[in-house]
């Protein structure tokens, strides 16, 4: 009886129909992935063309994006090496095959090359790694080479048990022969390996239960030399002459069929047997590189390590701390969180930057819970809301095994080098590198410094320029004849568009439209933009520039800023995209003309370079805390000119990446009153995010000190109210607290009070101020000691935390910002601060009439009023009553999005004290080591 045919074709077709099921079925689960298959050929042989295409097509039909990618024949090794370092860093790619061979004309390593290939891409399984844990049955852990994973399916198509039997491989190639021995091996086949020097070839091939042959010479295996009933899989394909076809040569397998059909229980034709199932596994090992990519990228499948505290008492100094813990190489912890090779720009080995695309591949994934950490009015005894944000994300992490990340600003170099230091947390609790946290990072400060001056010069430079110049010379600048015609840019385009001017011929401006366009108009007096610095100078704060005989008298009073009171740090914060950035770069209002109309930088023809500048600055910085879990710092704003909050764009990203039980822990600058509110009113409604739970901070000595007790003086020893047990004045500094956690249910989430403890609280101080808090309303209120004892002492914060994120919520904003101005402000006054009113000075009345008229009326409001007291009074502790807010002024933030009455006086650049902490920093030559920094 003849052998049973095992058609390749057709069993094929059944894989490729299981796979396109299957990738189906991956397309539903996530609409935005598809499997990703890169060809890569050297050179054009019409051989490898033909196989290339049935690759393509193949691919094609089972749903697989599949790319080729041709070099030229002058290709040389290094540019196919690059090309393939490329794909391996592509995460939307999940296969690469190297087509052999090199057709180049430069000298190939062929082995070298196959090798550079990621073993997780390598679906034709030929590198050195997958051919390893082939050969030591690793089976599971690697790709099998696509043909001999054929046979074996041919194999299994028979229905014989390959366990027990005798298998005979002729050939051994690290293609076909030497894999194929490993799989049969691997079925628990006893397997034979022959080649062209084997003696007695026939004997052996006779004795096969099970033969493959790929040798590659055609029809070497006679039919008399098969076993009767062996099953035959025919790898070859050989062409030899025939004058009965066209072609004048016919294919041919490695076996003589005709024979051994009448051998043979099963046998694969030629063509039609072995060939089509190459392709086939090809696709499946790269349906299944695909499935191995997602499972091990699921959004929040975190498979990450923490770092163990060795605790010392008494607790030493935040840099001995700091530097007693070896962090983890940024491109480790970047794994451990899920972020892909190609989302991650390293800066060093501690902190990275991540590329915004990874919002686009987790944009169907839930989120976490969203957490703020905020506190009671600030006092110079300091609450630690650094730290316990810190505490809490390594108690969250390290201890209770959830899936957290801390969002926190970038601190401002000023601080850092004048009386505040550093802002990394602090003890047991800390981000580190610490000096990498709190100086140059990776530069986004420095880059908003550039970006804001450069409007600035721009802004004086045109004044400049429109002071000197006439209509028709100026207008002849700002559109130069260049190669013998004049055209405006895409930025001057937007320019005509806002002016109503619909033309793009620069030569058929009318005269007064050249002047409508060229003449920015601006007034001096009402130019609002100012310079920016990142150092505490308290000289600049009132300048006179344009003193120079160049500028020909045209001088005016300006003043410098510090660089997170810049306009453009408070975009970077509130920003939801590049093209969002953009945008609110244009939108930024940095004068009014003489006619009252607002001046913006897309007008003066910046916006764009602006975006340049900031391009880089957009993507968020990935560090560590001390106990191994991740922190986003990103952006810093003033939390009183501006919002006082880290980026949304990094809290986006975070709540993707920890998953719907993960969390993110953010921290809102100042006081509830002052960070929490505006988180609120102007961070959650730009961001769309609602959160879950507010985590007020209070201390001991802070509210005591709100209950009435005496001043602190920097460098003295604190007053016997603050160490020794005074109940009576706590309680009556608890009123703060409780005005605080009042003002967070105002929104209608709930609040966890987090008491700071330290070594000088009694414990009948700390009950108090926990039975206090809930009788305030608070969900709950615990004693931490994260300070001294890292995450380990927040743990019962971090219980708290959870338990409080599953209670509901019911999120609203304060006001409608399509009320009037006063109104808005009138509403924070009376409902946050406890005032009965508030007064609007005439400077402040006419900005409201401007802004109005503008059409500013329906940003949000962002009060900048003293951060020390619930009032606008500094001096005024506990909860003052019976009070008026004066409001002096109100300034536009239009990029950013929002107007900021100004309360009483603030300098936006701080200045030196006596004896800054720039006297204690310097660098050990030898080490490299700074000193002295915290």
């Amino acid at each position: 009886m003849p052998a049973q045919i095992i058609s390749g074709k057709e069993v094929s077709a059944q894989v490729r129909a299981r796979l396109k099921k299957e990738v189906e079925e991956m397309k539903a689960q996530d609409p935005n992935f598809s499997p990703g298959l890169v060809v890569l050929q050297v050179g054009d042989r019409d051989d490898s063309n033909l196989y290339i295409s049935m690759k393509i097509k193949a691919a094609a039909e089972i749903g697989i994006n599949a790319t080729h990618m041709r070099l030229p024949k002058t290709a040389t090794e290094n540019e196919v090496l690059e090309r393939i370092r490329e794909v391996n860093e592509n995460s939307s790619i999940h296969g690469l095959i190297v087509q052999l061979p090199l057709d180049s004309v430069n000298k190939m390593d062929t082995e070298k090359v196959t090798n550079a290939v990621a073993p997780e891409k390598d679906v034709d399984g030929l590198t050195s790694i997958n051919a390893g844990k082939l050969a030591r049955g690793d089976l599971g852990d690697c790709f099998l080479p696509c043909t001999p994973n054929g046979c074996m399916e041919l194999i299994k198509q028979t229905g014989i048990s390959i366990a027990g039997k005798k298998a005979v491989v002729v050939g051994r190639s690290k293609i076909v022969g030497a894999p194929m021995r490993d799989l049969l091996l691997w079925s628990h086949a006893t397997v034979t390996t022959c080649h062209s020097r084997t003696a007695n070839l026939s004997e052996e091939v006779s004795n096969a239960d099970i033969l493959v042959v790929g040798i590659g010479k055609a029809e070497m295996v006679k039919g008399d030399w098969i076993k009767k009933g062996a099953v035959v899989i025919d790898c070859g394909i050989n062409h030899v002459p025939d004058e009965s076809k066209p072609s004048g040569k016919r294919v041919v397998g490695d076996v003589d069929c005709t024979a051994a059909k009448e051998q043979a229980g099963f046998i694969t034709p030629v063509p039609g047997g072995v060939g089509p199932m190459t392709v086939a596994m090809l696709m499946a090992n790269t349906v299944l590189g695909a499935k191995r990519f997602l499972d091990s990228h699921q959004p929040g499948k975190w498979n990450i390590s923490y770092t163990e505290l060795n605790l010392q008492k008494p607790v030493p100094s935040d840099i001995v701390i700091s530097r007693s813990c070896v962090p983890k190489p940024i491109d480790c912890m970047a794994r451990e969180v899920g972020l892909l090779s190609d989302e991650v720009e390293l800066y060093g080995k501690t902190k990275a930057k991540v590329q915004l695309s990874i919002m686009k591949r987790l944009q169907a994934q839930p989120d976490g819970k969203y957490v703020v950490v905020t506190g009671i009015t600030p006092t110079p005894l300091g609450e630690g809301k650094s730290t316990t944000t810190i505490g809490l994300v390594q108690a969250l992490g390290a201890h209770l095994k959830l899936n957290v990340f801390a969002c926190v600003r970038q601190p401002s170099q000023g601080p850092t080098f004048g009386i505040k230091g550093g802002a990394a947390g602090g003890g047991y609790s800390q981000v580190i590198p610490m000096e990498e946290f709190n100086l140059h990072l990776t530069g986004d400060i420095h880059a908003i410094t550039a970006a804001n001056n450069l409007v600035a010069a721009a802004i004086d430079a045109r004044i400049f320029h429109e002071n000197t110049q006439t209509d028709k010379a100026l207008y002849n600048r700002l559109v130069p004849i260049s190669g013998g015609q004049r055209q405006f840019s895409p930025i001057q385009i937007n320019r005509l568009k806002k002016l109503g001017i619909e033309k793009t011929d620069p030569n058929t401006l009318t005269d007064e439209e050249v002047t409508r366009f060229a003449r920015l108009d601006m007034n001096p007096e009402a130019v609002t933009w100012q310079r920016v610095l990142d150092t505490n100078d308290r000289f600049l704060r009132k300048i006179t520039i344009g003193q120079s005989p160049t500028e020909k008298g045209f001088t005016r009073e300006a003043q410098f800023d510090i660089t997170v009171a810049s306009e453009i740090m408070a975009v970077l914060a509130l920003t939801s995209s590049l093209a969002d950035m953009r945008q609110r770069l244009a939108n930024m209002v940095v004068a009014t003309s003489k006619s009252g109309q607002p001046i913006t930088t897309e007008d003066l023809g910046v916006s764009g370079a602006l975006a340049v500048l900031m391009r880089d600055a957009i993507k968020p910085n990935l560090m560590q805390t001390l106990e191994g879990t991740p922190v986003f710092v990103h952006a810093g704003p003033f939390a009183n000119i501006a919002h006082g909050n880290s980026s949304i764009l990094a809290d986006k990203i975070a709540l993707k990446l920890v998953g719907p039980e993960g969390f993110v822990v953010t921290e809102a600058g100042f006081g509830a009153d002052i960070g929490m509110e505006k988180f609120f009113n102007i961070k959650c409604r730009y961001s769309g995010l609602r959160p879950h739970v507010v985590v007020l901070v209070a201390t001991v000595r802070a509210l005591k000190m709100h209950g009435g007790g005496p001043k602190v003086t920097a460098g003295m020893p604190l007053p016997k109210e603050y160490v020794e047990e005074n109940l009576e004045l706590l309680e009556t500094g608890c009123g703060n607290m409780k005005k605080q956690i009042e003002n967070a249910r105002l929104f209608g989430v709930p609040v966890v009070v987090a008491v700071n403890a330290f070594k000088t609280d009694t414990q009948a101080e700390l009950e108090l101020i926990c039975s206090v808090a809930k009788a305030a309303g608070a969900f709950d209120a615990v004693r931490c000691s994260h300070w001294a004892e890292g995450g380990a002492g927040a743990v019962a914060l971090g219980q708290a935390v959870q338990k409080a994120s599953e209670s509901p919520s019911d999120f609203k904003f304060l006001y409608d910002v399509e009320l009037p101005i006063a109104d808005k402000i009138r509403i924070i006054a009376q409902k946050i601060y406890g005032a009965d009113d508030i007064e609007l000075l005439p400077e402040a009345q006419r900005k409201v009439e401007l802004y109005t008229k503008q059409g500013f009326g329906n940003l949000p409001i962002c009060m900048a009023k003293t951060h020390l007291s619930l009032s606008h009074d500094a001096d005024k502790k506990g909860v003052p009553t019976g009070f008026v807010v004066p409001v002096r002024d109100i300034k536009a933030s239009v990029g950013a999005g929002f107007l900021f009455p100004l309360v009483g006086t603030m300098p936006t650049i701080p200045g030196l004290p006596t004896r800054p902490c720039f006297y204690d920093i310097d660098l050990d030559p030898e080490t490299e080591q700074v000193n002295g920094l915290f």
